[in-house]
């Protein structure tokens, strides 16, 4: 993978904040992470993506693949899949920044979901929301 690094700045801002929701993964009803503790990450133009401690994910769920990628603002990501127990499995669906770039350094030991692979639920104090 390449080692450029990019810092965040105007033309592509990059904010951590924690979140003030209870997040809830679920795959085939099946509970793979909820947290309080989510960071909230907000790059550029990009959806914001939360980020769950690992400590509050179900690690038995998943398996580390051998998918890897480059961002220049956040470092070198890992994937994981998911395997659930009767053997369906979502490929690729998770992914973290073991050793993430000092700008987001927050984010090291949080792991994010795709939410087109998973199904992602956020509750705020009022209740369920999307």
């Amino acid at each position: 993978m390449s080692n450029d690094m990019k810092i965040p700045d105007e033309s592509h801002p990059i904010a951590i904040r924690p979140g003030d929701e209870r997040v809830l993964i679920e795959v085939g009803g099946r509970t793979v992470a909820d947290s309080s503790k989510v960071l909230v990450l907000r790059e550029a133009s990009y959806p914001p993506v939360h980020y769950v401690p690992l400590d509050d994910v179900d690690r038995a769920l998943l398996r580390r693949s051998s998918t890897t990628s480059h961002c220049p603002y956040k470092g070198d990501a890992s994937y994981y899949s998911i395997v659930l127990p009767d053997g369906r499995e979502v490929t690729d669906a998770v992914w973290t920044y073991e050793h993430p770039y000092p700008a987001v350094a927050e984010i090291a030991g949080y792991v994010a979901f795709y939410p087109d692979r998973v199904e992602i639920t956020s509750e705020s104090a009022e209740g369920p929301r999307d």
